[in-house]
């Protein structure tokens, strides 16, 4: 089951080729024997998710599940608010919290039958970019533990690239899911502020801050964006009317699409690996037939101070 995406490994649930709990007991199995090297997690509900998968399987059995990714585990970033389960930000000031409410996004998860796996180390309260901060250590990169997963989410992605989790939420304010999806070679996004609910994400930056999908590649994230996302009643900056639909694109042409490449992201400051991996990432679009467009961002030097 590990090289299976979350959605080939949901549709093997659906066809009874494996139970819901054997993909809880695998997942959990796999943490206790491998996170000791990478430090992904902070909490593991264990007899919290096995007994959720039981439920779930009940649920599938009578056809009544909804989901394209009902009975799959998830692991969700430490600063994002679960009922019964410690929700620390990787610090002591929050050590012992356990809320009594869930996250909007939280919901939307147990709604839809997934299951919370546990909780994913970060940055303490997500203030840092390489996810050493935290008071529960650091994490390290799957691919060679002497370097770091990035930050702050670097919990989701390390598991991600650990196989510990096939599916992750992170939160992301000036690249905290980006920058370690880069780094740990997986797949996430930072959703258009106001699309998912920030209601129980324990804020860094509240007018920037956005829970977004993290996994191994991007049909998966475009199936979990489009069960986190849509509006909320608890958050009046949530102005999407209803959740994003996504359709699997098989064709490998992207003609009328448009993709702008910013100008002053590729001059000064850039490592020349990274400039060089960029565009020939946009010369693979141009070769499907995208337009590719230039253009400059003239307020990016002030885009941190602010």
């Amino acid at each position: 089951m590990f090289d299976m995406s979350a959605l080939e490994l949901a549709s093997a649930i659906r066809n009874k080729k494996i139970s819901v709990v054997e993909v809880v007991n695998a997942y959990i199995e796999r943490i206790e024997r491998v996170d000791d090297a990478y430090n992904s997690f902070i909490t593991v509900s264990k007899e919290t998710a096995i007994a959720r998968a039981k439920r779930i399987q009940t649920i599938i059995d009578a056809g009544q599940t909804r989901s394209p990714l009902a009975g799959v585990p998830i692991g969700i970033k430490d600063n994002i608010s679960t009922s019964g389960i410690k929700t620390t930000c990787a610090s002591t000031t929050l050590g012992d919290y356990v809320p009594v409410y869930n996250a909007t996004v939280i919901d939307k998860l147990e709604q839809m039958d997934m299951i919370v796996i546990g909780k994913l180390n970060m940055d303490e309260f997500s203030m840092g970019g390489s996810s050493e901060t935290g008071v529960f250590g650091p994490v390290h990169n799957p691919w060679d533990v002497s370097r770091v997963a990035g930050g702050s989410s670097g919990g989701s992605a390390a598991a991600l690239a650990a196989v510990e989790i096939p599916l992750a939420l992170g939160s992301d304010t000036g690249g905290s899911i980006r920058q370690p999806c880069a780094y740990c070679n997986i797949t996430g996004i930072k959703p258009t502020y106001g699309a998912v609910s920030r209601y129980g994400l324990i804020a860094y930056a509240s007018s920037l801050d956005q829970i977004g999908p993290m996994a191994s590649n991007i049909n998966d994230c475009a199936a979990l964006l489009s069960i986190i996302s849509g509006a909320d009643d608890k958050d009046s900056a949530c102005v999407i009317n209803k959740p994003f639909e996504f359709k699997t694109r098989t064709a490998e042409r992207l003609d009328g699409v448009r993709i702008g490449v910013p100008r002053n992201y590729l001059s000064a400051g850039i490592d020349d690996q990274v400039k060089t991996a960029v565009l020939n990432a946009v010369r693979e679009l141009e070769s499907a037939d995208a337009y590719v467009d230039e253009f400059d961002m003239p307020l990016t030097d002030y885009m941190i101070p602010a």
